[in-house]
């Protein structure tokens, strides 16, 4: 495992190109494209102001870069350096702004969403699609490109309106059966919509292409309901993340729940595996008294010394806990508990049982899957990236002047290497391939 050098980054804005070709990171008003494999400046872009928001387009030409403080767009070809676009969206301003699926659309959202504006970069055309709704996730689209998803809010009402990419015209609007419609997401086959309430009512509701209501699911009444919901790669699954502490996932033939996944405050079955962090204490020199550092001093575990301890058997309080949902390529089913969340756990779907538990010594601040294998990268804001696989445990210390500081973490492509961002820094981290690790959830349905 090896590390590149440290360079500045700002607002932990750094994102590898989809074809895995290039890597994007922001210092202030400036973005720096790099070569992904040899970290060579490629192109370098000055803005008009601080940047905000970073997205490469599906194909990896176009770069987009918003300004919400200015209300702005600017984007920026990689084959045409001298070729560049602003869109101001003037008084209205501008709290959102995303890329379609083809590459050549922009979808900004004004402010108080009270419009989201389609701009073409080839026709330079304007649309316009009114009533999006300000909820949680409330634009969706389908894996394939041909769909878009909004949730919408008209008279004291939830509605969803299904368009076309093509031509941005209305396929389908339907009202939902909910009070406060929290967000949709489609299927990653794009024949199910799902759509659930805010967390004052468990509700979750599938619909079919054409509106049809599929089926409702809820799990209890008269309590916060659900946290987040996720669907597994081949849309078989989906999993709901509820404020009871548990998961519940769905199967697509019935819309019913299948399992439910808890966590238990004391583990004692030997096939699941405890890894828990400790403290690594320093080896005592001849002369020398090992003081802690000053408060003032001392981060999240910056200096100190920590690896990973099996144990058969777990005990923790309940606040300890690290919950939700957050399916990928591979099934991680944390998420946030109102305490610390310092735990994080990984269940076998095709057994439908816990597989591990790791509990970091510090609050889970960001976990990633590998794209490629099952191996999940995690962060706890300290100068550490952990990585966990079937085969195992380890926790790598970063290098860097004055400890970086790791509160994110974003994979290349090929699962070969692994940005490590920090506030104002980030590095690459190179690892071994390793074969035969483990397969992805959505290629064999193993892990959650």
């Amino acid at each position: 495992m090896n590390f590149s050098e440290v360079f500045k980054l700002s607002s932990l804005l750094c994102k590898f190109s989809p074809d895995g070709k290039y890597l994007a990171s922001c210092v202030q008003y400036r973005l720096v494209v790099r070569d992904a494999s040899t970290l060579q400046i490629c192109q370098l872009y000055t803005c008009l102001d601080q940047i905000q928001h970073i997205e490469w387009s599906a194909d990896s030409l176009f770069i987009l870069c918003a300004l919400y403080k200015r209300g702005l767009v600017q984007v920026w070809s990689l084959e045409q350096p001298e070729w560049h676009c602003k869109i101001d969206e003037g008084s209205a301003g501008l709290v959102a702004s995303c890329w379609s699926p083809d590459g050549r659309h922009i979808l900004n959202t004004t402010e108080f969403h009270l419009r989201i504006t389609v701009w073409s970069l080839c026709t330079k055309s304007v649309s316009y699609i009114k009533y999006p709704k300000a909820c949680q996730q409330g634009i969706t689209f389908t894996r394939d490109g041909r769909y878009l998803a909004l949730a919408e809010r008209r008279d004291c009402k939830d509605y969803v309106s299904i368009l076309v990419c093509s031509d941005w015209q209305l396929l389908r609007h339907f009202d939902t059966d909910t009070q406060d419609l929290a967000g949709i997401e489609w299927a990653p086959n794009g024949c199910v919509l799902a759509a659930w309430d805010s967390c004052l009512e468990y509700k979750i509701l599938l619909y079919a292409l054409d509106g049809r209501l599929l089926s409702a699911f809820c799990a209890y009444e008269r309590s916060l309901g659900i946290k987040s919901v996720a669907w597994s790669p081949s849309s078989q699954f989906l999993a709901v993340g509820s404020y009871d502490g548990k998961v519940r996932i769905l199967n697509h033939v019935t819309w019913k729940m299948i399992t439910e996944f808890g966590h238990p405050a004391t583990i004692n079955n030997p096939k699941i595996v405890v890894y828990k962090e400790a403290e690594k204490s320093p080896p005592l020199v001849l002369g020398r008294l090992a003081f802690p550092p000053p408060r003032a001093a001392a981060g999240p575990l910056s200096s100190m010394e920590s690896e990973y301890a099996e144990a058969c058997r777990r005990q923790s309080q309940p606040q300890d806990r690290h919950r939700g949902t957050g399916l990928q390529s591979r099934q991680l089913l944390p998420g946030d508990e109102e305490c610390v969340p310092s735990a994080v756990w990984i269940w076998d779907i095709q057994k439908l049982r816990l597989l591990a538990v790791l509990e970091q010594l510090s609050a889970v601040r960001c976990f990633q899957w590998d794209p490629r294998q099952a191996r999940l990268a995690i962060c706890t804001g300290g100068s550490k990236v952990y990585l966990w696989s079937p085969a195992g445990c380890v926790s790598v210390q970063v290098p860097g002047e004055g400890g970086l500081q790791v509160l994110s973490v974003c994979w290349h492509l090929s699962g070969d290497s692994l940005a490590v961002l920090s506030k104002d820094r980030f590095c690459l981290c190179f690892l071994e391939t390793e074969q035969g690790v483990g397969t992805a959830f959505g290629q064999a349905g193993d892990h959650t």
